[in-house]
């Protein structure tokens, strides 16, 4: 068997491992010229990195991220609303990482060159157009100009090709843009003092603005570390055009973020200077997709954001994209055949994700926040009197269930 895989993102590298350690023959078209060490700080979660680990990775990975061991949600004034232990000390068998998404991307992609052969990627081409039959699957790929350049063969074509995925605008063409909930999100990362245990996660605000800050690496010093933050405030109405393609991931306006910035107090890190003294930072429009009523049509599939596209909460978009990519690889070494392969695939993984979409949309598990903020705007004395234990405990609970990363009962929740 082999595959065609369009898209050299997370979601597409790690399926070509899954793949090949299955012994299933792939080969990988990326749009883009080079595959880049591109973006800011992820999280991958324990159910994610515990499919690298099987893959040999762990190690690598280690040495290029930050395992998380605290997370802490707090309101606008700094109190504590939440704090639980993560990763390995929320007794998991594999870490949580905090990491630069590039520095991920770039120890699968290694991965790849090595087990795979570098020929196995081939980039500068575009999907332009893909055709079935009974035997199998042939994809046309073109270069910037529109000049055809390469036609691939395979048994099966997986979209791993993100939130604007050509795959996906063949099978639903009348589908429209992303969906854009009115939040712009603005991200960037520096060096910087350590904070708490110099592995900790903070999600501080409300209702209609977030800051989030966690460690993605070691810094110049042993009392530094290279320091992540996102802010994402809502800026327009749910359900407008979201801004135009070419506007996403554009260098960010200081004018436009530090009016916000100002909205937030959190104790442990002074957050104004943090972002002040960063030298660039990038905007983004937080949009996701509806849920597909299928991903598979014949030989065809989707995997990772073609698939599932989600509001950057929970910590889940590269982590399900990992998930997708050892279940279809699962799913294709025991079937009898391939088309049989895909929809098992899609039974597994589409109602999950789904679930998983539509509860981003609500807050994720940081809805902890906006529940207290929603019931005391102006702080508490005991945040027990405002939402019980069990109230908030049932909020962050629920999504890791959902999502599939639930940690050991009786180690990961933290009384304040």
């Amino acid at each position: 068997m082999k595959a065609i895989i369009v898209g050299g993102g997370i979601g597409g590298l790690t399926t070509a491992l899954m793949l090949r350690s299955r012994g299933i023959g792939c080969e990988i078209f990326e749009q883009a010229d080079t595959i880049r060490e591109l973006g800011v700080g992820i999280n991958t979660l324990p159910h994610a990195m515990r499919e690298l680990a099987g893959l040999g990775l762990l190690q690598k990975l280690d040495d290029v991220a930050i395992r998380t061991d605290q997370l802490y949600y707090l309101n606008r004034h700094g109190q504590e609303v939440w704090r639980e232990a993560r990763g390995i000390d929320a007794g998991h068998d594999v870490p949580q990482f905090s990491i630069h998404r590039g520095r991920l991307q770039g120890v699968i992609h290694r991965a790849v060159e090595e087990r795979l052969g570098p020929e196995a990627i081939h980039t500068g081409c575009r999907l332009g157009a893909f055709t079935q039959d009974e035997g199998g699957v042939t994809a046309y790929f073109f270069d910037r100009t529109g000049a055809h350049i390469h036609t691939a063969r395979g048994d099966i074509l997986i979209g791993a090709d993100g939130i604007h995925s050509r795959v996906r605008e063949t099978l639903f063409p009348n589908e429209g843009p992303p969906c854009w909930n009115g939040l712009m999100l603005w991200r960037g990362a520096r060096d910087w003092p350590l904070f708490l245990t110099g592995k900790s996660m903070i999600v501080a605000g409300g209702l209609n603005a977030k800051v989030v800050i966690y460690p993605i690496a070691e810094g110049s010093s042993p009392a530094s570390r290279l320091t992540n933050w996102a802010v994402l405030v809502k800026v327009g109405e749910g359900n407008a055009p979201p801004p135009r393609k070419e506007d996403w991931s554009r260098p960010g306006r200081r004018e436009d973020l530090m009016p916000h910035v100002a909205r937030f107090c959190v104790p442990y890190i002074d957050v104004r200077s943090l972002i002040s003294a960063t030298p660039e930072f990038y905007e983004y429009p937080t949009c996701d997709r509806d849920p597909l009523p299928y991903w598979s049509s014949g030989r065809v599939t989707l995997l990772g954001d073609a698939a599932h596209p989600m509001y950057p909460v929970g910590s889940n978009g590269a982590s399900q994209a990992i998930i997708d990519a050892r279940c279809l690889a699962d799913v294709l070494v025991r079937a009898e055949h391939p088309r049989q392969a895909l929809l098992e695939y899609e039974k597994k993984r589409l109602p999950m994700t789904a679930d998983i979409v539509r509860s981003n949309r609500r807050g994720g598990p940081e809805g902890v926040i906006d529940a207290v903020e929603q019931l005391a705007p102006d702080g508490f004395d005991n945040v027990d009197n405002v939402l019980s234990y069990s109230q908030r405990e049932a909020i962050v609970r629920g999504y890791a269930t959902k999502a599939g990363f639930a940690a050991v009962p009786g180690l990961a929740a933290v009384r304040a």
